[in-house]
């Protein structure tokens, strides 16, 4: 029973010594609360400002950026052009060149066409030579 007692007595004892911490527990929760508020809005603020200091800076550099772009643009624009026009003068020079070698193929495509008609006209002419030969020719 001393047991029980004795128990009862320790229990007792320690609530009594909870319900005198508690306070100070309570106390140091809020203050570690405020503290951790204070650190996070401190936090929000530095993040804030880098934001406004980093918009800032966006904005200053924005003519220069939108200069480069358009400069980059009007140097590519100008590429092309140079390509596009060195493209027509090269396809006029070829233009040009099958113009002029026109006459001399369409000469040796006449002069090729005359030769296989006159090939021509010697196989049929042989052929017909033959034929005669081989008709007027008594069989053996």
């Amino acid at each position: 029973m001393r047991d029980r007692k004795d128990q009862a007595a320790k229990e007792a004892k320690r609530d009594e010594e909870r319900r005198e911490e508690e306070p100070a527990q309570l106390a140091r929760e809020q203050a570690r609360r405020k503290t951790d508020l204070v650190r996070e809005q401190a936090v929000q603020k530095d993040q804030a400002g880098k934001e406004a200091r980093r918009e800032e800076k966006r904005i200053e550099e924005e003519p220069a950026q939108l200069a480069r772009e358009q400069a980059r643009r009007k140097t590519d624009l100008a590429r092309e052009q140079a390509i596009q026009k060195e493209q027509a003068a090269k396809e006029a020079k070829r233009e040009e060149k099958r113009i002029e070698e026109e006459p001399a193929q369409l000469a040796r495509e006449q002069a090729r066409r005359k030769t296989d008609l006159a090939r021509e006209q010697a196989i049929a002419e042989d052929q017909e030579a033959r034929r005669r030969k081989a008709k007027n020719q008594p069989p053996e």
